[in-house]
């Protein structure tokens, strides 16, 4: 996923994470998408529907669960912008790298709250020897 957003930067990356549901969701895959976004790519991306198709569709095979998405914010802090708000779905995580000139920065994991409409921060732990 670092690789992904620094190669990327400027503009935004987009991507999907698998892994097993439970007490410890833990990231076994990721796979990187194209920013399907007209216009601006540094400051939004857009997922493309058959792109999402497709995440689910290799979940399924793999036994796996489409966990949530990732994705870059390019010389912004890892925090969720009001368009990240605006598309979040219940139940899916949010991970947010944030890459300053061209360097990963920081990440961030973040679940939507569906009782107030506001993201909650998700401790996450990150294997150096296998970066996200």
């Amino acid at each position: 996923m670092t690789r992904h957003a620094e190669e990327t930067f400027p503009d935004e990356c987009v991507g999907f994470f698998y892994g097993k549901e439970g007490n410890d969701r833990e990231i076994i895959v990721s796979r990187e998408v194209s920013n399907s976004k007209d216009g601006d790519k540094r400051r939004r991306f857009e997922v493309d529907p058959f792109d999402y198709l497709q995440a689910e569709k290799f979940a399924e095979k793999n036994g796996l669960t489409l966990l949530g998405i990732y994705h870059s914010h390019p010389n912004h802090p890892a925090k969720p912008s009001e368009h990240d708000l605006k598309q979040a779905v219940p139940f899916f995580s949010y991970i947010i790298i944030s890459v300053m000139e061209g360097t990963t920065d920081k990440i961030t994991s973040w679940q939507l709250n569906i009782d107030t409409n506001e993201f909650e921060e998700e401790e996450i732990n990150i294997n150096e020897l296998d970066k996200v």
